[in-house]
């Protein structure tokens, strides 16, 4: 990993002191511009414009403590000169191998009444986005406290919003809500009050008079909560919103921010785009996280067998695990995971089998654990091994010695202070004893996976095992498919464990194969876990099945190529061997034909593999360099392998 922080004047505007008027950081290239300024009540502003677009109109800055008010009556006093930031570095479990982040820092102080805290908002703006956080300082040696961000997002009239229900906390499945697994609502009026009530979960994509705006939040360290936006957003003036009551680890935990000075919060991130383009390949969310401080990870990503999705609970048994183990030697894949109740159902003498099983067989065991102190009723286990400091310890030197590659835990409880904390306790723990990690019934990726290399992916999304859970899901898969390259995916690693070519017990799907298959590269995760079985594998034809094999254990570069959120994708994905794949689904209920050259991405001839004479069968054929016409019927895909 190459890191290199440099700072240089830039011609912008005027180097300082007092500011007398309103300060302006713009992006390298120009074309992104923020205005930051007060009003006449010493209320903190910014907005955003894309060359003659206003992508925001002027919008909230400030934060409440217990201790000072921040939002009002202060005096915009200077502006540090202009800076060139760049940072150079590497990814194994994103969507780009070798990111590049550019763009121009410039601080902004503000000062209140006599004896407070002051207030500095640091502005970074690149090509694709803004990014801002709150810097505190002053001389109080006690830990302060935030009651209230007043951050909002003051989308243009007329915007429309692509935005996923924030769950109400301690609701869903044994008291496991929020967990980001809600259906999103596409294409809304901007300003719509949230359907559950408890506002609009991050990422949140808008779109206005042609342009697109993605609206996360990431560098998440120890000392601040997750955020979204808030329920009521008169006028389009989306607020931040922090977690609700319940979603702390202990009563006695930390729900709201709180720390001592100097301070700095997470960055409030606003990808923007005149396509949808930059919005789905910006890697503004790793940009904006620490750099990890243990060596970066190269072969740790890879493919995954599971049998729970379409087994369930009973099959977690020593017999069908070993099998599961041979499938994934069979397809090339480096993993298997064994999900809840291994411990009971199999026991910890015969998984240490299985795992020295597994690794004869070139395959890493991954084993599930329930994440639960006291937030979550789940009964399944292993549970309430995980929160304590020293028994976490023991069990991942234990689980590690028996031969074990990684773990998936599960059933969090929310996204208050003292979780931020427990996720981290639990990657550096992991990390320590040689463990990867995939975070399941969690909060949304906010860049750790730079940070902390052995996080392989987080769920936060509602994924195929919902679609076995209710008709209603398995009705829906198609455009909530279509949602995710350009919300959820567009911000991390997402292990929505896609593709299955068996029929779902007591419901009926409504993709074709060729769709299910196109999930396999339109999804991207650190370890990818299909949801297919072997004897499901086993009955396709011989291509799709080496296509499978052939899939890289993880991607180079991502471009998007056509799309619109909810309807249809087609995403190319670079493999580290330069090669290009694309993938591409339709979600709608009608056939579309799509043109797309494959010229641009040098691709000089592949296979096409997309939906044959029946929405259960393929059809393949040879392409070349010129264009290539695809006509996909409702909800069917296809990929390009080269």
């Amino acid at each position: 990993m190459r890191l290199t922080l440099f700072f240089g004047v830039l011609m912008l505007a005027a180097a300082t002191a007092q500011a007398a008027g309103p300060v302006v950081v713009s992006s390298p290239d120009g074309a992104v511009q923020v205005t930051v300024d007060v009003t006449a009540q010493g209320q903190p502003t910014y907005a955003v414009r894309y060359r003659a677009a206003e992508l925001l109109r002027p919008s909230r800055l400030g934060l409440q403590l217990a201790s000072a008010d921040l939002t009002q009556g202060l005096k915009l006093t200077s502006a540090d000169k202009a800076t060139a930031v760049a940072d150079d570095y590497q990814l194994a479990t994103d969507k780009r191998a070798n990111c590049h982040y550019r763009a121009n820092r410039r601080v902004v102080h503000f000062v209140g009444r006599a004896g407070e805290p002051t207030l500095s908002v640091v502005f970074q703006v690149s090509n694709d986005g803004v990014a801002f956080q709150y810097l505190i300082e002053g001389k109080s040696a006690d830990v302060q406290r935030i009651t209230v961000e007043k951050t909002s997002f003051h989308l243009p009239a007329g915007a429309k919003g692509w935005l996923h229900p924030h769950a109400k906390a301690q609701t869903g499945f044994a008291n496991t809500q929020p967990s980001y697994e809600e259906n999103y609502q596409r294409g809304i009026a901007a300003g719509t009050p949230s359907t559950i009530g408890q506002g609009w979960s991050f990422p949140a994509l808008f779109e206005t008079g042609g342009h697109w705006v993605l609206l996360t939040e990431a560098g998440m360290g120890r000392n601040y909560c997750g955020s979204h936006l808030a329920h009521e957003s008169p006028d389009a003036d989306y607020s931040i919103a922090f977690p609700q009551a319940p979603e702390k680890t202990t009563p006695e935990a930390a729900l709201l921010p709180e720390s001592r000075l100097p301070w700095r919060s997470p960055w409030r991130v606003v990808v923007v785009g005149n396509s949808l383009a930059p919005i789905v390949e910006s890697t503004l969310t790793t940009d904006l996280s620490a750099p990890a401080k243990t060596p970066l990870l190269t072969e740790a990503p890879g493919k995954s067998s599971w049998s729970w999705v379409l087994m369930g609970d009973k099959n977690t048994t020593y017999d069908v695990q070993r099998r599961f183990i041979d499938y994934s030697a069979a397809m090339g894949w480096r993993y298997c995971l064994v999900d809840a109740l291994w411990d009971t159902q199999i026991g910890y003498d015969k998984t240490a089998e299985l795992a020295q099983y597994a690794r004869s067989k070139n395959v890493g065991l991954l084993v599930w654990y329930n994440s639960n102190g006291n937030w979550n009723q789940a009964p399944q286990t292993p549970a309430k091994v995980l929160f304590d400091a020293e028994s976490r310890r023991k069990e991942f030197a234990r689980i590690k010695q028996m031969g074990v590659a990684g773990v998936k835990i599960d059933f969090f409880g929310g996204d208050g202070q003292s979780f931020m904390n427990y996720y981290q306790d639990l990657l550096t723990d992991a990390a320590q004893a040689g463990l990867l990690v995939n975070f399941h019934g969690a909060t949304i990726p906010r860049g750790w996976n730079r940070t902390y290399p052995n996080l392989m992916t987080m769920e936060a999304v509602k994924g195929f095992e919902f679609l076995t859970f209710d008709q209603r899901n398995t009705d829906q898969e198609a455009t909530h498919c279509a949602m995710l390259p350009f919300t959820r995916n567009a911000v991390g690693p997402m292990d929505f464990t896609p593709m299955a070519f068996s029929e779902i017990r007591g419901k009926e799907r409504r993709t074709s194969n060729a769709f299910e298959l196109a999930l396999s590269v339109l999804f991207q995760s650190g370890i990818q876990h299909y949801a297919e079985v072997p004897e499901g594998m086993a009955a396709q034809p011989a291509y799709v099945q080496d296509f499978v094999k052939k899939l890289p254990p993880r991607w180079a570069d991502v471009k998007l190529l056509d799309g619109f959120p909810g309807d249809y994708a087609v995403l190319a994905r670079q493999a580290p061997d330069g090669k290009w794949y694309v993938s591409g689904i339709n979600a709608t209920d009608a056939p579309k034909t799509l043109q797309l050259d494959l010229s641009k991405l040098g691709l000089a001839s592949g296979t096409l593999i997309t939906d044959g004479a029946t929405n259960r069968s393929f059809s393949t054929r040879a392409v070349g360099d010129k264009a290539l016409s695809v006509t996909l019927p409702a909800r069917g895909g296809f990929v390009v392998q080269p």
